[in-house]
């Protein structure tokens, strides 16, 4: 049986995790005006240049349908464009405006980056015991099968 003193401290841990992840949207917001989804979007576009919601929703994890609910968004936002492609009309491509750049520009780094930083830090036995104990929580927690996308954010539906 666990002890409660255990049971106690893995649930404030807990609860501080969810708590780090609901005030780093909030201060995001605050700072520039973007969900980190949407951030998240945007520096993909500003990576990958001219691109496709198929090779955005692959660099960040989310669905193309999700993707496109934020574009569509940045778009009214006049953040990105949508341009067809030169050589294939068919292909449509998002693209960062001259003022998606600049909101861009004002984004506080992510919690997700402080923690991959730490993370990549660790011995490979540290990164491997870590991987087991939060799929372990996830499967207690029935989030097992909820998709995700790797960063820290609890407002996704805010895209």
């Amino acid at each position: 049986m666990p002890s409660p003193q255990h049971l106690h401290d893995v649930l404030v841990h807990l609860r501080r995790i969810i708590r780090a992840t609901d005030l780093q949207s909030k201060r995001v917001v605050k700072a520039c005006g973007l969900t980190i989804p949407q951030i998240m979007v945007l520096r993909s576009i500003e990576a990958l240049g001219d691109v496709t919601v198929r090779r955005i929703s692959g660099n960040v994890s989310l669905s193309q349908a999700t993707v496109t609910t934020i574009l569509n968004r940045l778009e009214d936002r006049k953040l990105v464009e949508r341009i067809r492609a030169q050589k294939d009309k068919r292909i449509v491509n998002a693209r960062l405006t001259e003022h998606g750049r600049a909101v861009l520009a004002t984004a506080p780094p992510l919690l997700h980056e402080k923690f991959i930083t730490e993370f990549e830090a660790l011995e490979g036995w540290e990164q491997t015991q870590t991987l087991a104990s939060l799929q372990r929580i996830a499967v207690m927690m029935d989030a097992e099968h909820i998709d995700a996308a790797p960063m820290l954010d609890i407002n996704p539906p805010n895209l």
